[in-house]
């Protein structure tokens, strides 16, 4: 057993103040941070709770939304502006985990959360560059019929597992962050790393510092979206692809679309090849068949995983036709 502190923090000036000690951690839910914790993957000396911080759901100015990052997950996900205005995060929300982790899990820690990779979890016979860098990475030539196909390296396969940051990705999302220092807001896109030669390096939030919000764009035909999850078994489990999908279509042509994948790299993957080959053309199977082909031109299976191309290519291509089609 590591030994820690507790302490709860009310204030987000408070919670910097006590996170900024060393071997401090933020404590939301605790759905991801217990668990690493009892398998002693994480051994802070300090929990900071920050439960009480930034738990609200407001409409901007704008006409977009903003979400606390101490929002449960289960309360952003049945918001009625979240339903009808962005439902692919709703639909994000509800496809991972149980209804009970809903509950307990907060938009900051979803955030923040880390691999599921068992190699990463088996701290006594597997090596693993995010646990101890420089050891190597077991999943290259074990089993890794979960792991990444685009994005990776020669020291990380891992992918990312949430299902709420593929939504958020798709959406255009604005993280703020708060330091002793200041605030600053960083894309979405940019708040997680590609693996590189520093896995362990996951995101570009600086020590101590506080996921605080996400704010959504007034995105008119987010309207039109969904998520779809492809997986082994239909509740409690991670995705081997999933694809988040907004449409834009007037007159049978596409005017805009945002598209992200998960369960295919180490961060959420926005789309964008695929986003480039859409716009302008007529809405039909093989439009969207090419514009998936263009996404996945630069896939590197591994030897459990090839099947994931052509899965998120048919998954891609079928949740474009249902929204098409008004299906959403």
């Amino acid at each position: 057993m590591n030994p820690f502190t507790y302490t709860r923090a009310n204030e987000a000036s408070d919670a910097l103040l006590l996170g900024n000690a060393a071997g401090a951690k933020y404590l939301g839910g605790g759905t991801n941070l217990v668990d690493l914790m009892r398998e002693t993957l994480e051994r802070p000396t300090a929990l900071v709770d920050i439960t009480n911080v930034s738990n609200f759901i407001e409409e901007t100015a704008e006409g977009g939304l903003r979400i606390g990052a101490g929002a449960r997950n289960s309360a952003v996900a049945e918001h009625p502006i979240v339903r009808t205005r962005y439902p692919v995060l709703a639909r994000a929300l509800l496809a991972g985990a149980s209804g009970q982790i809903r509950n307990m899990a907060t938009v900051g820690g979803n955030i923040l959360q880390r691999t599921r990779c068992t190699y990463f979890y088996d701290d006594d016979g597997s090596r693993c560059n995010k646990r101890q860098p420089g050891q190597g990475c077991d999943a290259i030539e074990g089993l890794n019929r979960n792991h990444a196909i685009l994005g990776a390296s020669p020291h990380c396969v891992a992918v990312h597992p949430s299902d709420m940051c593929v939504a958020l990705a798709a959406l255009d999302a604005t993280v703020h962050l708060r330091s002793a220092g200041g605030e600053r807001t960083l894309p979405f896109d940019a708040v997680h790393r590609l693996p590189g030669d520093t896995p362990h390096l996951e995101t570009a939030l600086e020590p101590g510092e506080l996921i605080t919000a996400v704010e959504l764009p007034p995105l008119g035909f987010a309207s039109n979206s969904t998520y779809r999850k492809v997986r082994d078994r239909s509740s409690y489990a991670f995705a081997l692809v999933s694809v988040a999908a907004a449409l834009d279509v007037h007159e049978g042509v596409v005017r805009d679309v945002r598209l992200a994948l998960g369960g295919v790299a180490h961060k959420p993957w926005r789309a964008r090849k695929a986003e480039a080959a859409l716009r302008g053309k007529t809405i039909t199977s093989e439009n969207f068949r090419a514009a998936a082909e263009a996404e996945l031109a630069e896939a590197q299976p591994l030897h459990d995983n090839a099947f994931k191309i052509e899965l998120a290519k048919r998954t891609i291509t079928a949740v474009l036709e249902q929204l098409a089609g008004g299906g959403a």
